[in-house]
């Protein structure tokens, strides 16, 4: 693929117990690492309550701007899995009983011996027309419709859904990173490394501080989808961590003489 292939992704989280804390979200950190690897850009993360307006809204803006999204969580059996019904919404479409997955939950419960009750059957409902994501850990499938992809909250089975969709998206040129060690705080390195970052406009330069004892260090990492490029702000990045520490030599023996 060329180099300025760029495929962009937002993740839309849903569910009260992410906002109200009792549920600490795993499942962003996992996407935005395999999404990285595949060379898909996730740009935009929204986490919404279980509020079927508030779901589509979020939902309407996020799929029209960017290439996926991805959604975790509210496809369960419960009353306020209401994520499903949303979606169709969205879409302007009907929220129907997907004869196939009715038939696969079906023999699931069957298996275990356990009634498939109406609640059970609501994890078979999505919009009229959407295509199923396997889910080989707990079998109610995911779905997809247009751009989007939904998937359950529980991190097991959100994982195993997307193990399943990431070989079937399309992919754009992986993001490659460089990492610098740099004995320096952001204050010795804020303005000579924006200059660097103005100089190199096709990559990404981030500064992450260090507080080791009474010592502030930053590592600074550059990211871009071209090696040379890379290579070129790294090689910058080094000749300013050289020139601070000459100009505080220079100042320190100065000190020394005065």
């Amino acid at each position: 693929m060329s180099h300025d292939t760029v495929v962009t992704a937002a993740m839309l989280a849903i569910g009260d117990e992410l906002l109200s804390g009792r549920t600490k979200d795993k499942n962003i950190g996992h996407l935005a690492d395999l999404l990285t690897l595949s060379g898909i850009d996730l740009k935009e993360v929204r986490i919404v309550a279980d509020d079927e307006e508030a779901i589509v809204e979020a939902l309407n803006a996020l799929r029209a701007r960017y290439d996926y999204v991805f959604t975790s969580g509210g496809i369960g059996p419960t009353h306020d899995d209401i994520t499903a019904d949303a979606i169709a919404k969205a879409f302007g479409l009907p929220c129907e009983y997907d004869e196939a997955a009715m038939t696969l939950l079906a023999d699931m419960y069957r298996r275990r011996e356990m009634e498939f009750t109406e609640a059970r059957q609501r994890m078979a409902r999505m919009p009229r027309g959407a295509a199923h994501i396997p889910n080989p850990v707990s079998t109610a499938p995911g779905f997809i419709i247009g751009n989007v992809y939904v998937m359950a909250g529980v991190p097991q089975v959100f994982q195993a859904m997307v193990d399943n969709v990431l070989p079937t998206l399309r992919t754009g040129t992986p993001v490659l990173s460089l990492a610098i060690a740099c004995p320096y705080g952001e204050g010795d390195i804020g303005t000579p490394l924006a200059a660097i970052q103005k100089a190199h406009p096709d990559t990404s330069i981030g500064s992450y501080p260090r507080y080791i004892g009474q010592k502030f260090s930053t590592e600074i990492v550059v990211r871009g989808r071209s090696q040379p490029a890379i290579d070129a702000a790294g090689a910058d990045v080094h000749a300013m961590i050289d020139a601070i520490r000459r100009n505080k030599e220079i100042a320190e023996n100065y000190s020394a003489e005065a």
